[in-house]
């Protein structure tokens, strides 16, 4: 994982009011609770005394509390009070475990995955679909490092193979550049496949009016969204759960639907169609060595898969730079 990022890990509505909730994420175990504001809070899931795991607790007002000697935890993963000592007894710093800082923001649950700042920089989300869009959400767990399946979908070359039902119709199966722009951290790539009628495939320098094709856009370090047309939208989250699995939240956005039913019904098909896509690349990705993607990791790459050379190079770019910082 990169460090000094944020990184989407939850849906939002999986931290209900009331009940704390636990996830592995980024390789660590973790729990989440609302506070009686309604704002989240997250810290380790392992309680400092005996290494229970405080997600199989309960919420006292804004702590949580440890389901086998009662220990409560604030925000901050600071231990308050521990009934055995008595209500008056102070608690010493040491009995604390590791917080994080957490925010939610578009519908999810966003953790600053980096060091302690005073100024956290802005989350990172798609201007486009901060408003106006309704949409429908599902997720499911993908037994690979988060990596592959983002590359997953910066590949214009498998759409034929893969996805010759549905998306890949057509049997466009040569890939006219494909064209990387870089705004920051966010990658937009354009996508030009044909048909094999001899000709040779034209480099990305040379396709003309690009901005006009079909495109797709990455965010840094794990959000992507496929812009299928001015009012719908394709977007998922890779939350890194270890370095071998990856929870993917894949979510059908729509902009002309208003009447609350019709709208319901607009997220369930559209997430239908999303999970049949899904399902067909993740046959064939869950077969991928090694699990983990890395700037080179033995495979031999062709100029259709310029994203995901332009990915890994970002990727290793943040990377060595969180390292000096």
């Amino acid at each position: 994982m990169i460090r000094e990022q944020w990184y989407a890990i939850l849906s939002a509505k999986e931290v209900r009011p009331g009940k704390p909730v636990g996830v592995t994420r980024m390789s660590q175990k973790l729990v989440l609770w609302r506070k009686e504001d309604g704002s989240v809070a997250c810290i380790a899931d392992r309680c400092c005394h005996r290494g229970a795991s405080l997600a199989a607790g309960k919420i006292i007002y804004d702590h949580v509390m440890c389901p086998f000697h009662g220990f409560e935890y604030r925000a901050d993963g600071k231990v308050m009070y521990i009934p055995a000592n008595g209500r008056k007894a102070v608690v010493p710093d040491r009995y604390q475990v590791t917080g994080y800082e957490v925010r939610e923001q578009y519908g999810l649950i966003w953790l600053w995955y980096g060091d302690a700042r005073t100024e956290l920089p802005e989350i990172p989300f798609f201007d486009d679909l901060k408003d106006g869009f309704a949409y429908g959400e599902f997720h499911e767990n993908w037994n690979v490092h988060y990596s592959r399946a983002i590359e997953n979908q910066l590949d214009v070359v498998h759409l034929p193979f893969v996805h010759g039902t549905t998306i890949g119709r057509g049997n466009k199966t040569l890939v006219n550049g494909p064209v990387v722009k870089w705004d920051d951290t966010r990658m937009t790539f354009y996508v030009k496949n044909v048909s094999d009628e001899g000709q040779t495939p034209e480099k990305p320098a040379e396709i003309k009016d690009y901005e006009k094709l079909f495109h797709l856009q990455l965010q840094m370090p794990n959000i992507w969204q496929n812009v299928v047309a001015p009012k719908v939208r394709i977007m998922a989250v890779f939350a890194p759960v270890d370095e071998e699995n990856t929870m993917i939240y894949m979510r059908f956005y729509h902009g002309f639907m208003t009447a609350p039913v019709a709208t319901q019904l607009m997220n369930g098909l559209g997430n239908i169609a999303d999970r049949i896509i899904l399902h067909q690349d993740r046959r064939v990705v869950l077969t991928q060595l090694p699990k983990k993607s890395e700037l080179n990791c033995g495979d031999i790459l062709i100029q259709g898969d310029l994203p995901i050379m332009e990915y890994r190079k970002m990727r290793q770019q943040l990377k060595d730079k969180a390292g000096r910082l």
